[in-house]
């Protein structure tokens, strides 16, 4: 039985934004909203990238508009820097690279507000990829649930976990795409010991600034993750061993789908790891 709906992908904010609509919706009225979201989504990367001088963020990184002169998503993104700055114990940090920079929020909350007013318009059933960041609700077809890839970090052509579910917001963080880029705020200096940090929860933009916190604390992080509360942990550390919390929804491997060879164990115990290593 094929699947209804939209599927539309774009390139936004350096990476491919992909988008489906699921809802059986006129294909006028399902174009419509999609257009919304890549709208949404390109005003944002206009406002807040990093690498457009012009942009709101950078102009208020340079002391050319007050906190008062910003606009309400700016002073928004702010706050909640600040309040993800102390959840966090400061490892979640818009300045630990010497300026304002809060990607790690950013992707993430956009993708859910873009979520929320599909919702709101009466498309409860959609999923929203932006470079691994996924919002999705509902699911391909009446009662399926979303099928998604946890990608592997060293076999780019496999995944280490299939996730299922109706209303799942799922960042991950690691260090195989983009290198040791997140920084470790206390030591100035690159986060190495974790590869990959996925944070299931209900909100993407918190899904995201703590998949990224997980990888800034390293190890260390691994209790501070799985006491998490309302949210699910996979993570898998730069040694090769794989962790997840044990509400984690992970769905049974396809039969013929490999098993990832470069993981060498799966534990559900906190924080045991340091006593149970893997089999060989």
């Amino acid at each position: 039985m094929g699947t209804t709906g939209l599927r539309r992908v774009e390139q936004i904010m350096g990476t491919p934004v992909s988008v489906q609509l699921a809802d059986p919706l006129p294909p006028r009225r399902l174009a419509a909203l999609a257009e919304e979201v890549f709208s949404w989504l390109r005003d944002v990367d206009r406002r807040f990238s990093t690498y457009r001088p012009d942009s709101e963020v950078n102009r208020f990184d340079r002391g050319e508009l007050s906190i008062e002169d910003c606009s309400a998503d700016l002073r928004y993104v702010i706050e909640a820097c600040a309040d993800l700055w102390r959840e966090t114990n400061g490892y979640f940090d818009a300045y630990a690279t010497g300026r304002f920079d809060p990607s790690g929020f950013v992707k993430g909350w956009s993708v859910q507000v873009a979520s929320d007013r599909l919702l709101a318009a009466g498309c409860g059933a959609h999923w929203i990829n932006a470079g691994g960041d996924i919002r999705a609700r509902g699911g391909p077809r009446p009662g399926e649930p979303w099928r998604i890839g946890v990608r592997h970090p060293w076999q780019p052509d496999k995944v280490c976990w299939v996730v299922g579910g109706t209303d799942l917001a799922i960042a991950t963080s690691g260090t195989y795409e983009r290198g040791f880029h997140v920084i470790d705020p206390y030591r100035g200096e690159p986060a190495t010991a974790l590869a990959s940090v996925t944070v299931i929860g209900r909100d993407l933009g918190r899904a995201d600034a703590y998949a990224t916190a997980g990888v800034a604390m390293g190890t260390a992080g691994l209790r501070w993750l799985a006491d998490l509360d309302d949210h699910e942990v996979g993570i898998i550390t730069e040694d090769e061993l794989c962790y997840r919390s044990e509400g984690f929804p992970v769905l049974p491997a396809e039969p013929a789908a490999p098993a990832p060879r470069s993981v060498r164990a799966e534990l559900a115990g906190w924080p045991a790891w340091a006593d149970r290593p893997g089999p060989g």
